[in-house]
Order: C-alpha cells, then structure tokens, then sequence
C-alpha cells in the first residue's frame, strides 16, 4: 500500500513549521538572555562608577569566570556587547520578538537614532532577515534616501504614517547592485546587466525599495506597426502605479529621456487603468549629467526619474560627497529662482 503525497506533504509541512518555531523561540530567548545579562553589567557598573577603570575590570572579570563554564559566546567582546543593547535599548518592551540576536548586533552598532529607528521599522514591515539588514545598512540605504527626501519624511514612509506619493521618496540614486557580481572595472552589454538583474531578482526587489513586484522582461509594445521592447516593468502598489526600467550601461543621453517618455505616454494611455496613477519611468544608467536631465524634462516632471547604478558597496566618504554636492545643487537652484 503506498501513501497518499498529500499525506506526506501535510505531515512534512507540520515538521518544518514546528521546527521553525523552536527556531524562533530559542532566538527570542538568546536575546531576551543577553539584554538581561547587559541589564546586570550596566546596574554593577553604575554602582563602582567612582572607581577608575571599574567597567572594564567588571567585564573582563566576568568573561574569565564565565568563557570556561559557557563557551565564546561570553567574550570580553560580546559582553561589551550585551551592555551596548541595554543601553540602546533599556526597554525591553522595546525588543521585537521576528529579530534575531544577529539584528540586534547589526542594530546597536547604529549610533544615529533617527538612522536607528528608519531601520528598525523597514526590517519589521519588510520582515528583512538579519543578513538582509546588514546589507541594507553596508550599502548606506538611509543615506542614499535622504539625498532626496528630508528625514522626517524618510521615517514617516518608513513608520507607515504616511504613504509615499512621490517615487523619489522610495527610490535611490545611486542604486547599489553589488549582488550581481559583476566587476565595476568591466564594460557591459545592457542586455548582460538585465540578465543579471533577472537572475538576482530578490536581491533587485530589495534594492529597489518598497512595493515592487515584477510584471515582465523585454516587454513588447506596437506602436503604428512599428515595435519596441521596454527591459524591464514592474507594478508598485504604494505608489499604485507601474515603473517602467531602461537600463543604459553608458552615460545617459537626452535621446534616452526621450525614449523613456514615449514609454510612459504609451503605458498611460493603453495600460493604465483610471483608478490607478501615472506610469513612472526609471533610467537606470552607468552616468549622467543632472543638469541634461533637467533641462530634458518638464520642470514639474514627477514621473522620469535618472538613477545612476553602481557595482560596489559605497564608502562613508561617498555618501558625504554626493550629500555635499546635492546641498550645493539646491542651493543653486534657490539662487536662481
């Protein structure tokens, strides 16, 4: 007699959810154990504060007497640790249970508290996984959004207080695709990038920001009998709108906007329904030049946005050069109004 799949599948499915939820549980446990041992550390702390040096004495101590009964996990290191997340989080209401002990070392290492929170909330909503989180935090995904927006409105979006109704509150510039494994110092066929994207979609997804999921790959569209092929679409529900990607591997042309326009025309007004939003469109290039894309598009353009990639994680320096430079730019643009 052979057992039904069903059976099996059903019972399979028991397993692996229990399983998961031991998971979990001893998860919870670590990190409610390690901010309470942080509790201890900080509260013996504070009472020898009037002796030089006490702290440092105080946790040293503590991982001789107590590395040999328990293992590494009890490290002058991960000590410090422990004291660290009870002093950036000394509620423990505070304490999400879906994070790890592994988010909340990637988290208390945050000395920014706005930048803290922003984080914070996108994992909760998004249910990032700790490595998700940490890449979001090495590829300076904060910083990127505020190039455009101001904080307030970064944590509000973030927070769900308040829905975006402008893309740039929800894309960056630059976009960091370092996941795709392709070497910066290489030249590329746009059709290798695109490939690339497909075959890490996930990664793209997460990237890209909030909302998105995939429509299609080289889409189609007839125009008078003539035929053209849009790289990439996808519908984003916040925005409740399509986005429409263009992917130039060499510096971004006007002839490019050009193209992108007739795209999000074409999509506005064949594809779009009444109850949904007008059709963004993304350029996703290798360079720009900003004052080009400016001129290029209408001044109350809110629908074509140029967004440069990079293959690389950015460094701090990176950042604070391109915020300098979109101050500099603002305050230009103040002058001549």
């Amino acid at each position: 007699m052979q057992l039904k799949q069903e059976l099996i599948q059903q019972i399979q499915s028991i397993i692996a959810t229990a399983k998961e939820r031991a998971i979990r549980s001893v998860d919870t446990e670590r990190v409610l154990m390690y901010w309470q041992i942080g509790q201890v550390i900080q509260e013996e702390e504070q009472q020898g504060k009037e002796r030089a040096g006490y702290g440092e004495f105080l946790i040293k101590s503590l991982s001789e007497t107590l590395q040999p009964q328990f293992g590494s996990g009890f490290s002058v290191r991960q000590l410090e640790m422990c004291r660290q997340f009870y002093r950036t989080f000394p509620n423990t209401n505070a304490l999400r249970s879906q994070f790890s002990w592994t988010h909340y070392r990637t988290l208390i290492r945050i000395e920014n508290q706005d930048k803290r929170e922003f984080y914070i909330a996108e994992a909760a909503k998004n249910n990032w996984t700790a490595r998700q989180l940490e890449r979001q935090v090495n590829s300076q995904l904060f910083e990127r959004l505020l190039l455009s927006n101001d904080v307030k409105a970064v944590l509000a979006v973030a927070r769900d207080e308040k829905q975006p109704s402008d893309a740039k509150e929800i894309i960056k510039d630059p976009m960091v695709l370092e996941f795709l494994g392709l070497k910066r110092e290489a030249a590329y066929y746009e059709k290798d990038l695109e490939a690339a994207i497909i075959t890490h979609l996930q990664e793209f997804l997460l990237e890209i920001g909030n909302g998105f999921s995939f429509v299609a790959r080289q889409k189609r569209i007839h125009i008078e009998g003539d035929e053209f092929s849009i790289d990439l679409v996808f519908y984003n529900r916040l925005l409740q709108c399509f986005v429409l990607f263009e992917i130039k591997t060499t510096k971004l042309t006007h002839q490019d906007i050009g193209q992108l326009q007739m795209y999000v025309n074409y999509y506005d007004r064949f594809e779009k329904q009444e109850f949904e939003n007008p059709t963004i469109g993304i350029l996703l290039c290798a360079d720009k030049n900003d004052a080009v894309v400016k001129i290029t598009l209408p001044e109350n353009n809110k629908t074509i946005i140029a967004s440069k990639y990079q293959l690389y994680l950015p460094t701090e320096q990176q950042l604070i050069d391109e915020v300098k430079k979109e101050i500099e730019k603002l305050d230009h643009d103040k002058m001549n109004e």
